[in-house]
């Protein structure tokens, strides 16, 4: 999985690279992006990096 994460004009942006569909824990969804948990980014807000947790997933 790769993520890149920027701040542009305010705005957080997210780049991610989309996998095959893969059925999610439960079944009900099938996931097409994911950081599987918590992501420590290189984006800084007051000198802290920011973390992302991103789950992008379409339903059966």
């Amino acid at each position: 999985m790769a993520m890149t994460v920027e701040i542009k004009n305010g705005k957080l942006c997210i780049e991610i690279d989309l996998e095959t569909p893969t059925p999610s824990s439960s079944g009900k969804t099938l996931v097409v992006a994911s950081t599987r948990g918590n992501a420590v980014t290189t984006a800084m807000v007051d000198g802290k990096p920011i973390t992302i947790a991103l789950n992008a997933y379409i339903k059966k």
